[in-house]
């Protein structure tokens, strides 16, 4: 599978066919200046909560591909009053689309949404189809939930985790998130976008490599293959 990193903790990836964008925030940040978000391809936009740093092109991408919302029933329902498409989710609960099947989880954080509006509990996404599972586990603190991932979901293939502290966890809890997990490979996020997420890569890796995981700090506009 191929992952595309625009930035912050925005992604996109193909599966079946299908294009999912997950929490764009692209045209704000300095750092993907060069991504033209005109010529984003998105099925599906992912959204993990409200914060503008995660929802900040999802209007604008998502009317040029008339593309559906998947996120909390709140996010959702705020989305389609601005004429998008969505279809609502919330903790534990699992659907199966074209693409493959996605279970809303755990995630500790907070989520308003631009304009005050409540943005509901915040969550990740763990996303499998009969040859690959990943997980994206948005802005999140470690917690003991993570453990659940193994136990009700295949096994991981990859991470998407945060890594960048301070409003997040930082990498030395996102090292253990991924011993929570049982996952090997994390493509790390949320660093480097502004002064209080900016990380030493090479100590992140070296944290991550001590635990026997492999730590991916992909450039922005960089393709990983996983």
């Amino acid at each position: 599978m191929k992952v595309t990193y625009y930035g912050h903790s925005s992604f996109h990836l193909e599966m079946n066919g299908k294009n999912l964008v997950f929490d764009p925030f692209i045209s704000p940040n300095p750092k993907a200046s060069g991504i033209d978000v005109d010529k984003i391809k998105a099925d599906y936009l992912l959204i993990s909560h409200g914060h503008e740093d995660h929802v900040a092109d999802a209007e604008k991408i998502g009317k040029n591909n008339s593309a559906t919302v998947i996120s909390s029933f709140e996010i959702v329902s705020w989305f389609e009053g601005k004429s998008l498409k969505g279809h609502p989710m919330n903790h534990g609960g699992k659907w199966k689309f074209d693409f493959g099947t996605v279970k809303y989880v755990y995630a500790t954080h907070s989520s308003v949404l631009p304009d005050g509006t409540y943005g509901g509990n915040p969550g990740g996404f763990v996303i499998w189809d009969e040859n690959l599972c990943f997980y994206f586990a948005g802005d999140t603190a470690l917690t003991m939930d993570m453990k659940l991932i193994p136990a009700t979901c295949p096994k991981l293939d990859f991470a998407i985790l945060p890594i960048g502290d301070n409003f997040t966890m930082g990498y030395e809890d996102a090292a253990i998130a991924a011993e929570f997990i049982e996952c090997d490979t994390i493509i790390g996020c949320h660093f480097d976008t502004f002064p209080y997420v900016e990380i030493d890569h090479e100590a992140a890796k070296k944290v991550f490599a001590g635990r026997g995981k492999r730590l991916i700090l992909p450039a922005v506009g960089e393709t990983v293959t996983i």
